[in-house]
């Protein structure tokens, strides 16, 4: 009886701790949220490292736009080097539906969809995916706190894919994001695959901070453990005034 009451009294305040923490959704939801941020123009460089060392660069334009319901809409055309430019995406991130994607590739001279078997894939050859960018619905995964959320200032949720299907989609099993606890800001990301294994991280090394605590991520690191390929993204030139028409988000912008 004895070793049950102090075994009690251990259990309780950490059964107490999670109790207290807030919804784990609700948390990403709000994270989501403070990232919509109007509309926005920006450079970015796209950096891939090689297991030798060896780097690759691309430059890309982007526009992005916040719309009512949560919807973003985000246009991406690469400038350089010559064999990827003038190829131009057009990404859609809706609150409770499926993201929409499409790609137009000056080669073939041709727009296709981005289907959900390919969101997993990878982004220009990069250690992002497809999903990476892209903030995917909420329904679509299962979310809990890790035991050390709610330390450090730090919440650290876990993401399981709400089912079978979704896994495939994205191609892993489960994500654990940290999130900055006053800022609900993300800070890190881990990727699980099928056999468990940490296989991707993906470090936020740089944040733009908006009026009213909006932010977007201006500087994001992927580094693949197993094939030792790093990614980096890095965003210049943010204009947070830039008047960008809906007409930039349509299919027929993609060929222009």
């Amino acid at each position: 009886m004895k070793k049950a009451v102090i075994l009690l009294l251990i259990i309780l305040p950490v059964i107490k701790a999670a109790a207290q923490l807030p919804d784990p959704e609700e948390i990403m939801n709000k994270s989501r949220e403070l990232s919509l941020v109007g509309a926005l123009s920006a450079n970015i460089t796209l950096t891939i490292t090689e297991k030798n060392g060896s780097n690759r660069l691309r430059t890309i334009s982007m526009s992005t736009k916040s719309y009512q319901e949560g919807v973003e809409k985000r246009f991406l055309k690469f400038l350089d080097p010559p064999d990827v430019r003038g190829t131009s995406m057009l990404i859609v991130d809706n609150k409770v539906a499926a993201d929409e994607m499409w790609i137009y590739l000056p080669a073939l001279k041709k727009t296709r969809r981005i289907v959900s078997t390919e969101k997993g894939k990878s982004f220009m050859n990069s250690e992002f995916s497809n999903s990476d960018m892209a903030s995917p619905p909420l329904s679509d995964y299962v979310y809990k706190h890790t035991p050390e959320s709610g330390k450090n200032n730090q919440y650290i949720i876990e993401s399981i894919p709400a089912d079978e299907d979704k896994a495939d989609e994205y191609g892993y099993t489960r994500k654990i994001s940290y999130i900055v606890m006053d800022s609900y800001q993300i800070s890190r990301m881990e990727f699980y695959n099928f056999d468990n294994e940490l296989f991707k991280i993906i470090e936020i090394k740089g944040i733009h901070v908006f009026a009213e605590g909006r932010y977007t991520i201006s500087n994001m690191l992927a580094t693949n453990l197993l094939t030792n390929r790093k990614s980096e993204i890095k965003m210049t030139n943010i204009s947070e005034s830039a008047k960008v028409d809906d007409s930039v988000f349509t299919l027929q912008n993609l060929e222009r």
